[in-house]
């Protein structure tokens, strides 16, 4: 299995105790570390401070908003970590803002990089975009190296894998909840898809494509959670893990909900994986 931690924790804690985490991370045999971008640390001085922590995990950012920076300021960015950390960085592209129409303002933004005038080498390394609905995954599919989706069912990424074809580097995110007690489990899975629902515009209509009903995502039904959180025990998490990977994803990147850096979380994680 390609499983990697996706967290968003880190900007939580201090640095010396982020650069620790990274470090197990690595030591427990995961092939990457991807961290959102809200509010917190930005996101490319994030990712040189998880690089430089760590020794061969790959660092991703999933993903760097393009409303926080120019086109330009992103190209050259990405262009210093890579050559700095040559094979191990990955940028993840994408973001929404109110009354936005994101897949122009995200085409105009690629363009933008792409024609960013720069005197930093072209240090290669793989982009992708926060990609859901088709017309998204087609675009990451002309102009990226794949799609990094977040909160979805095996069921789209089978649809994201025939979007990008067999080349496409498709990293899925994951959300497991890891703890015994199902009814506690079950409650935390609803509140972390209910969370996405109340707010995300984007994501109730990717939702809606996958078939789920307007009373699914106004009650935040057992069927919407279940589809999207792993839960119920170690084995009903690596099974998602492998259904992921079977509908056509290159790598997951696994979400561990628990309070602060769920560290303990992730050694269970790995024993599993």
């Amino acid at each position: 299995m390609s499983v990697g931690i996706w967290t968003f924790a880190f900007d939580e804690r201090p640095v010396g105790e982020v650069a620790e985490a990274a470090q197990e991370i690595e030591e427990l045999g995961f092939d990457s570390i991807w961290f959102g971008e809200y509010r917190g640390r930005e996101a490319f001085t994030q990712a040189g401070l998880l690089l430089a922590a760590t020794k061969r995990l790959t660092v991703a950012t999933g993903i760097a908003r393009f409303s926080e920076r120019t086109p330009l300021a992103a190209a050259a960015a990405g262009r210093t970590l890579a050559e700095a950390h040559p094979d191990r960085f990955v940028l993840g592209l994408g973001g929404h803002l109110p009354g936005d129409r994101p897949l122009r303002r995200i085409t105009e933004y690629l363009d933008g990089m792409d024609a960013a005038d720069l005197s930093v080498p072209r240090a290669p390394h793989r982009r992708v975009l926060a990609a859901l609905g088709p017309r998204m995954l087609e675009l990451a599919a002309e102009r990226t190296d794949g799609a990094h989706p977040y909160l979805v069912p095996p069921e789209h990424t089978a649809i994201a894998r025939e979007a990008l074809g067999p080349k496409g580097f498709l990293a899925v995110e994951q959300t497991v909840v890891l703890d015994p007690d199902p009814a506690a489990a079950r409650q935390a899975a609803r509140e972390f898809v209910a969370g996405y629902v109340g707010l995300a515009a984007h994501h109730r209509a990717n939702l809606r494509r996958l078939g789920f009903t307007d009373d699914d995502l106004t009650e935040v039904s057992d069927r919407l959670v279940t589809a999207i959180v792993a839960f119920g025990g170690e084995q009903a998490v690596h099974d998602r893990i492998r259904a992921q990977l079977d509908a056509g994803a290159d790598h997951v990147c696994v979400q561990v909900l628990g309070e602060g850096l769920p560290r303990a979380k992730w050694r269970v994680l790995a024993e599993l994986v």
